[in-house]
């Protein structure tokens, strides 16, 4: 080959380490750009279908927002009539819950975000006069009103024996959702922005509500945390749910043993008690009927 030829060759080859070079670099830089755009751009416009998508989870048949008609702690009104079109966080704290004062700054963020389409009211269970709690408001900045607890009002969301505690309702003033103790602000954000037909990247699952949102439902589950009802005829198990919606737990929950296991599976009062009542309904033993409520009469098994 001539000097001349062999000179050509050489630099078609450098020409070509070079472009080759170029174009590794451009990819490496398309592609970090894309996963820049991924990560910081907008969420999907729909509901994600993927099945690796987060999940959001919504109560199939959902129970319409008990009624609240009452005045927040600076006096002024606070009514269900104000919550048409909007999302609804109903927030049960108290001042001297730790976890309850670690979330405040995230539903305050929350409401900066989605400003009137997101109403948060804050029901305060502490035994502080108003002023007090009012004081500890102002501190921490929180806009939102806040009512202070009544036993009717906590009795009417059925019982609230967790604190923090949320009700998450919808713009129809249905409550969807109960989350209790601190809840990652981003799931907020996928279950509000779902409610209120935004750009998410979750999917909605529904279920039933078997005590996961009111208590009183515990009474239409067929299976309870931690309880086996294996190896009971269809007659002893629905005797055996029977049993634990009529009895109450004495850990001191003022709960049924059904309901201490939907809020409590870790508690080993309602479980043992939950064991003996199934296995001794596997034996065929009578057992005695829990006393009559007051104003009640006893009902034979």
């Amino acid at each position: 080959m001539s000097k001349k030829n062999i000179l050509f060759t050489l630099i078609l080859v450098a020409a070509a380490l070079v472009c080759a070079g170029v174009w590794h670099v451009v990819g490496r830089e398309r592609a970090a750009l894309a996963i820049r755009s991924v990560s910081a751009g907008p969420l999907s416009t729909s509901t994600a279908s993927d099945a690796n998508s987060p999940v959001i989870r919504f109560v199939k048949n959902p129970e319409v927002a008990p009624p609240l008609q009452a005045q927040d702690i600076e006096g002024n009104p606070v009514t269900k009539a104000n919550w048409g079109g909007k999302v609804v966080l109903v927030n049960f704290w108290a001042t001297w819950c730790p976890p309850c004062r670690e979330e405040i700054p995230e539903l305050l963020e929350l409401k900066k975000q989605y400003g009137d389409r997101l109403e948060i009211i804050g029901i305060s269970e502490d035994d502080d006069p108003p002023a007090k709690v009012l004081k500890f408001a102002k501190q921490q900045g929180m806009t939102y009103p806040i009512v202070m607890y009544t036993p009717e009002l906590v009795a009417s969301y059925g019982g609230v024996p967790a604190l923090p505690s949320s009700f998450l309702i919808d713009p129809q003033g249905r409550v969807v959702q109960k989350h209790s103790g601190l809840y990652p602000i981003q799931s907020y954000r996928r279950e509000i922005n779902a409610l209120l037909d935004m750009p998410t990247d979750g999917r909605i699952e529904t279920f039933v509500d078997t005590g996961q949102v009111f208590l009183k439902n515990a009474a239409n589950a067929t299976e309870l945390p931690g309880v086996d009802f294996k190896g009971l005829t269809d007659e002893q198990k629905k005797l055996a749910l029977h049993r634990l919606n009529a009895e109450s737990c004495t850990c001191g929950c003022n709960l049924t043993l059904s309901q201490c296991r939907v809020n409590d599976g870790e508690c080993p009062v309602s479980k043992d008690t939950a064991a003996q009542i199934v296995k001794g309904i596997a034996r065929g033993e009578k057992i005695p009927s829990p006393p009559p409520s007051k104003g009640e009469s006893s009902i034979s098994q």
